[in-house]
Order: C-alpha cells, then sequence, then structure tokens
C-alpha cells in the first residue's frame, strides 16, 4: 500500500511542477577570486614571452649544479633465501599403525592425533584404573593439566539400548 501512494504523489502533476523549475530564473555565479583569473593572464602574449624566454644567470647557477649521489651496496643475506625453521620441532612417533598410509607417523611432543586422543578416552573409560591421567600424560608426552582437562570435558560417545519394555511404555499422541 505504502508504493502506490507514494507513486501517487511522485507521478502528481509533474509536467507543471517540471516547466515550473525550468522557467526559473538562474542565479548568478558567485564572484571569483583574484587567484582563479590566473588561466586569463596567462593567454595574453606578453606574459607567454616572459614565461619561454631565456635567462642567462639562471642558467649559469643551473650549469654550477652538481649531484653525485651513490647507493648503498646491496648486502646479500647467506642462505640463498631459504626458509629455515628457527626452533627445530621434537617429534614423537605415534602409537597406532594399523591405517597404512592414512595415519599419521610423527606428532610434535605435547599434542597427540585425533584417533590417538579417542583411543586414550576409550582406554580410560573402559580401565581408569590403569590408564591415569598420570601414565596418559607420560606415555603421550602431554602435561599433566592438559590430560585432566580431556578427561574432564572430552567424553566419548556411549551406545544406549532402551530394554523393549520402556519401548512399550511410550504411547503414541
Amino acid at each position: 500500500m505504502g508504493g502506490r501512494l507514494t507513486r501517487v504523489f511522485r507521478t502528481f502533476n509533474v509536467e507543471s511542477r517540471a516547466r515550473r523549475e525550468i522557467s526559473k530564473e538562474k542565479p548568478t555565479p558567485a564572484p571569483r577570486h583574484p587567484t582563479s583569473r590566473l588561466g586569463e593572464l596567462a593567454d595574453r602574449p606578453e606574459i607567454q614571452a616572459e614565461i619561454y624566454k631565456k635567462d642567462d644567470r639562471l642558467l649559469t647557477f643551473l650549469k654550477d649544479v652538481y649531484v653525485d649521489s651513490r647507493d648503498p651496496p646491496v648486502r646479500v643475506k647467506g642462505g640463498g633465501g631459504e626458509h629455515l625453521p628457527c626452533k627445530q620441532e621434537e617429534k614423537r612417533l605415534t602409537k597406532l599403525g594399523h591405517l597404512g598410509d592414512l595415519d599419521v607417523e610423527k606428532v610434535p611432543k605435547g599434542k597427540i592425533s585425533i584417533v590417538e586422543a579417542l583411543m586414550v578416552l576409550n582406554n580410560h573409560k573402559l580401565h581408569p584404573q590403569i590408564w591415569t591421567a598420570e601414565k596418559i600424560a607420560v606415555e603421550y608426552s602431554l602435561e599433566l593439566k592438559e590430560v585432566n582437562s580431556l578427561l574432564e570435558f572430552f567424553i566419548p560417545f556411549t551406545v544406549q539400548e532402551f530394554p523393549k519394555e520402556t519401548k512399550k511404555a511410550i504411547k503414541p499422541t
């Protein structure tokens, strides 16, 4: 509804409004600043002759100027621009190897792969007395604080099957 209403006002009496705008007198322009008149002065022939005239005094000054510049020698860094890591990162071999080409072979110390993380979580869930946080930290070169956080906040999925009696107890609505 709003679009129709604005269209009506927009198209109402368009021709007479256009004629009224066209018939208005144009406003007189503001006076120009004296610096904007330089283009008019440059067209005069005596000013053009002054611009293109050679001044011998200025030419002698220009000939006396001598500029000597030297670039500093370019220093080439040794090594041919190869990107070498600043610190070699210690890596350890993974505990798994049954995936073949898909298996991650080396993992930086202080980190574990996803498969190893799932294995750790599952082992701790099944045998918490054997797989303690301290043993996992030593076995996988991790910090104890990170292992405790991993065991506390990441819980592997469990499949729960409900007995048939509870299925019957649910009544369709």
